[in-house]
């Protein structure tokens, strides 16, 4: 209930964000969990192939986040996020239709760009239309966000009792109302102009050293979150013996987050600045892995993931409120996309390091990709600490005269 009574504070626009996220998980993870296992086993596959086409969509994505971020700007954030999903609609349509390289290769393109196009957009609608309740607006976009990927994996198990193509359908289905429904409801907003090309707008983003150092920073936060599709589930499967038992980490998530993400972020907002907060964030989240790593057993990971997801709760509406403020308000949706391609390519790498820690530590020392990723944690919160301590981060979320604003470019 204060999720709703919260959500109706805001403007239409914002409310319809926050329904579209939900939307937009639901659809995601209806169908990517799956995708490899129908490429392997119903159009049969090589693991090769199977690569390439997953490696085709995450390099499409994450790639060309600061391509959407700068289309964002310059055209406006409610057609970039109209097009990004009326294109991973096409995509996942193609993925039910289609079961030629070429065409599977295409919607994966497709659904990549989408993404690519529609993260940082829709992130910079919501900073510019929320004003100065940004933190409870993006901690709204956390808890459908996460619920969305809870749904979306049940779900899809479902249809896939049916088939695969059933399911592909059903989610491009989704994005296909969610298209519609954008169309009809976010207003136009005027664009400034930045005053600059695309190249000057990006040389101006990745000489803001401040927001360079905070980016990098950050990649602990986005490597253990990953860890929730990762580590985490093959824990569980070893503790149990089941495949499904990913899915009580991810409803212990869910209830959390629903009970607790409005409550911390209020509570927190008017107690601190935002800096010690995603500081105080991530050490929980490194701390989180600890448990795990000397504990058997399922009880002990769920601690662990009760841990990483209040960690979670703590820094991450925090962290997307800080981003605007970092430069320009016209630069608002290229700052959001170089901060998703440096974040993508930390949890790529951190994925393949911790993949070989799980391969490494197998046998003889089982504890070691749960220390790398709490140490981590550490190290990240570590960093924002500092950058705090320096006085490089935004005092308040996207405020600040012009002379504060070339100050924190300048550290």
């Amino acid at each position: 209930m204060q999720t709703w009574r919260e959500m109706r504070r805001f403007p239409l626009a914002v409310r319809l964000l926050l329904v579209n996220q939900l939307g937009v998980n639901t659809g995601f993870y209806l169908l990517i969990p799956y995708l490899a296992t129908h490429l392997t086993e119903n159009l049969g596959l090589s693991a090769a192939v199977v690569g390439i086409v997953l490696g085709v969509r995450n390099l499409s994505q994450q790639g060309l986040f600061i391509i959407g971020g700068s289309a964002s700007d310059r055209l406006g954030a409610r057609g970039v996020i109209i097009a990004g999903c009326a294109l991973r609609t096409l995509g996942f349509a193609l993925f039910a239709l289609g079961d030629g390289l070429a065409v599977l290769l295409a919607a994966s393109v497709l659904s990549g760009v989408a993404g690519a196009l529609f993260n940082p957009a829709v992130r910079a609608y919501l900073a510019q239309e929320a004003g100065e309740n940004k933190a409870e607006a993006f901690a709204l976009f956390n808890v459908f966000a996460t619920t969305g990927a809870l749904i979306g994996p049940l779900l899809g198990s479902a249809l896939l009792l049916v088939d695969f193509r059933t399911s592909a359908l059903t989610a491009a289905g989704i994005f296909a109302v969610l298209t519609v429904a954008q169309a009809l409801v976010l207003p136009a907003r005027k664009v400034e102009p930045s005053g600059s090309g695309v190249l000057g707008d990006w040389r101006e983003v990745l000489g803001n050293r401040a927001f360079l150092a905070f980016a990098f920073a950050m990649v602990g936060m986005f490597t253990l979150e990953n860890q929730l599709y990762l580590l985490l589930p093959d824990r569980a499967r070893e503790a149990t013996g089941w495949d499904g038992a990913a899915g009580i980490v991810f409803l212990v998530g869910t209830v959390a987050n629903l009970a607790l993400q409005l409550s911390i972020t209020r509570t927190l907002k008017s107690h601190g600045s935002r800096g010690r907060w995603i500081a105080v964030g991530l050490a929980v989240t490194g701390l989180s892995f600890l448990p795990p790593a000397f504990l058997p057993g399922m009880l002990p990971l769920l601690v662990g993931a009760l841990l990483l997801y209040i960690g979670l709760m703590v820094a991450q509406p925090f962290v997307m409120e800080l981003i605007p403020g970092f430069g320009r308000p016209e630069l608002t949706g290229t700052y959001f996309g170089i901060f998703y391609v440096v974040s993508g390519v930390a949890a790529a790498l951190g994925n393949a390091a911790v993949g070989w820690a799980m391969d490494t530590g197998e046998h003889d020392a089982a504890w070691l990709p749960w220390l790398c990723c709490a140490f981590l944690g550490l190290t990240s919160a570590l960093g924002v600490a500092w950058l705090h301590r320096l006085g490089a981060l935004p005092a308040s979320p996207a405020t600040g005269t012009p002379a504060e604003t070339r100050e924190r470019s300048k550290a």
